[in-house]
């Protein structure tokens, strides 16, 4: 069943990207390294039209890397240019600069071979919300600039931001799309955070987070839970979960809730491991 949802400040930011579009050289796009394909919006792809573009898998530490690998090299043959970032790792902001330049660098020798005064290389900036924009915005400026946060929706407005001084960034809103036409994109952004946990049942979405860790990832389910293969129905094993984390009500009633939410956690953190929620042959 699709999710359906389009609040009125991401019709407006979809509305300004593209007014801002021709004021750039190319888009540079955030996706979640986890769920490169589910973290696309198809809207963006809409208006981006033929302007060039960088894909960006964001917590690249979080990722199964071997996956990372894999999606880097199926954007690769769609002719896009593919990095993954850690933005905690400097290489990989200077990484990330230095591809920038690369993409930009035939447009700014046109520019010259006209007599075109050299500028400063312009991109907008885009993604899901709860991407890692703004963390990512702030490596690459070296500077506090865009306010960051572990919720969705922190960036509200476009900004000008100025990266070393040949670089410039358009920053842009966080932009979701009016409806998942697929119910796994959604339980894909809900476990990763990428939407907030109030729009789908977090039961149902840890729900998913085993099934997906019990059919790709089943060594960290029992490194993490001690759960094994002779738990099968959904309320046991948050039964065996919730009783050993202590979410327990009076009683001796198991908090489902409580338990789906620490699930969640770990998988955000990255305290259960380095997982990819999709493969390129099970996206599209």
């Amino acid at each position: 069943m699709p999710i359906q949802w389009f609040p009125g400040h991401m019709a407006k930011a979809k509305r300004e990207v593209q007014e801002k579009l021709n004021l750039v050289d190319f888009v540079i796009e955030l996706v979640d390294a986890r769920a490169p394909y589910s973290s696309q919006n198809p809207l963006l792809q809409q208006i981006l039209n033929q302007k060039p573009k960088m894909t960006v898998l964001m917590k690249d530490d979080l990722a199964d890397s071997k996956w990372t690998s894999v999606w880097l090299s199926t954007f690769s043959q769609q002719g896009i240019k593919a990095i993954s970032v850690n933005v905690n790792e400097r290489r990989d902001i200077q990484k990330a600069i230095q591809t920038a330049k690369d993409m930009a660098y035939e447009k700014m020798e046109r520019l010259k071979k006209k007599g075109i005064r050299p500028r400063p290389i312009r991109a907008m900036i885009i993604g899901i919300p709860n991407v890692g924009k703004s963390t990512l915005i702030n490596r690459l400026a070296n500077k506090k600039i865009a306010k960051t946060g572990d919720r969705p929706g922190i960036t509200k407005q476009q900004q000008w931001i100025k990266v070393k001084k040949d670089f410039e960034l358009l920053d842009t809103p966080g932009i979701l799309w009016p409806k998942f036409e697929e119910e796994v994109v959604g339980y894909r952004l809900a476990a990763i955070g990428t939407i907030k946990d109030q729009l789908l049942p977090i039961e149902d979405v840890a729900a998913f987070v085993i099934q997906h860790l019990k059919k790709y990832y089943p060594k960290m389910l029992t490194d993490r839970y001690q759960l094994t293969e002779q738990y099968n129905d959904m309320d046991e094993v948050f039964e065996f979960i919730g009783k050993q984390r202590g979410c327990l009500e009076s009683g001796g009633h198991v908090n489902f809730e409580k338990t789906a939410d620490i699930i969640l956690q770990d998988l955000r953190s990255g305290k259960l491991g380095h997982i990819t929620l999709e493969q390129p042959h099970t996206s599209e």
